[in-house]
């Protein structure tokens, strides 16, 4: 025999037509998810003080220590450190047995210094300029923001780019492994806003005899530069200083376009203006890559695509969000296609699409 559903009593009065949504007004939603913003702030600092005391590399260096040998070693006071390490417990990146901590796999990977996939330096830098948040409702109300990172690029750009290296590398060597560079020697490689070059580098040590033209800004091209040379590579790979907007670019001469983490900072009208470059500076066949943090096209399925747009918006002059509708539609819009999307680690997508061989026959605005 069927069952009635809960509160039979409410169901003629308290019904979407009537009052919203069902038991709106008799069970109201917990504060958890307020609680959660809030505390989001403490977390992030947490987390900072940890890696610049260097908890994580001493519980590496000493094995599964009590909070006295670990704070002796850190020369610390021992009772903060112990609501520091348990706060860490709690974020599931420190566990602890019989008073002793040691490192989860998820610090372990991440939160090391030298961990193989390391986040330590790019925790600190990834939110931009502190002031831009602080003053994040003037600028939506204003729509300037206080103090753009396009205004310091060096300054801004130099330590992110050391610390974002490790996980681009990896994606890119991840991506190439998919993709069959190994399996296309002499791949020409044009690295526009490279940073340390981690998509060159990636093709270069896949792909024999490949070679490379990378671009970046004066002052953070030259750690391309010795990033190159520190992987043996500098014998093929040319370096081009200057703004990727401006640069000499040669038509039709290049297999591979990447276009890795720039878009995001670029806006609607500068980023077309990129792929219309990037599609010129192709050989028929060629690739462009689009390797960026992208929202899902109703804005809400996707938190860390959404919230990626909003820090953008925060800290760049003309920077935010990236919806997959309307990358895809850049790429239509300027003649790519075999559009297909790829993600080589998990939260790094990259659009990859192709130049036809041949013209297309459609006119521009009407592609699906």
């Amino acid at each position: 025999m069927a069952t009635d559903s809960p509160y039979p009593e409410l169901k003629k009065s308290h019904t979407m037509a009537h009052r919203g949504r069902p038991w709106r007004d008799y069970k109201p939603p917990p504060s958890g998810p307020v609680w959660a913003v809030i505390q989001g702030v403490g977390s992030y600092w947490m987390l900072v003080a940890a890696l610049e005391l260097g908890v994580f590399d001493a519980i590496e260096r000493l094995g599964p220590s009590p909070v006295g040998p670990l704070a002796d070693d850190l020369s610390v006071s021992a009772v903060h450190l112990q609501h520091l390490c348990d706060a860490m417990v709690s974020f599931g990146f420190l566990d602890q047995v019989d008073e002793v901590y040691e490192l989860t796999e998820t610090a372990e990977r991440y939160l090391c210094t030298n961990g193989p996939a390391s986040m330590a330096a790019l925790v600190r830098v990834a939110p931009g300029p502190l002031a831009n948040w602080e003053h994040l409702a003037d600028t939506i109300r204003t729509g300037v923001v206080t103090q753009p990172i396009d205004d310091i690029p060096e300054a801004f750009y130099g330590p992110l780019v050391q610390a974002t290296f490790p996980t681009q590398l990896r994606a890119a060597t991840r991506l190439g492994l998919r993709l069959g560079w190994a399996r296309r020697p002499g791949l020409r490689v044009l690295d526009l806003g490279a940073g340390r070059a981690p998509w060159a580098i990636a093709v270069l040590e896949q792909s024999p005899d490949s070679t490379a033209v990378v671009n970046d800004l004066p002052g953070v091209i030259d750690l391309a530069v010795h990033t190159v040379a520190e992987r043996g590579l500098a014998d093929r790979v040319r370096f081009r200083e200057g703004d990727f907007h401006d640069i000499e670019i040669e038509a039709g001469e290049y297999d591979v376009v990447v276009l890795g983490h720039i878009c995001r900072t670029e806006g609607d009208e500068r980023s077309r203006s990129l792929l219309a470059r990037a599609f010129a500076a192709l050989a028929p066949g060629g690739t462009v890559l689009i390797a960026d943090y992208f929202a899902d096209n109703d804005r809400k399925f996707n938190p860390f695509g959404v919230q990626m747009g909003l820090t953008m918006l925060a800290n760049t002059a003309r920077g935010g969000m990236l919806t997959n509708a309307q990358v895809t539609g850049w790429l239509r819009d300027t003649g790519f296609a075999g559009i297909r999307m790829i993600e080589p680690i998990g939260f790094n997508f990259v659009y990859v699409a192709d130049r036809p061989t041949t013209p297309s026959t459609f006119p521009t605005g009407d592609r699906a």
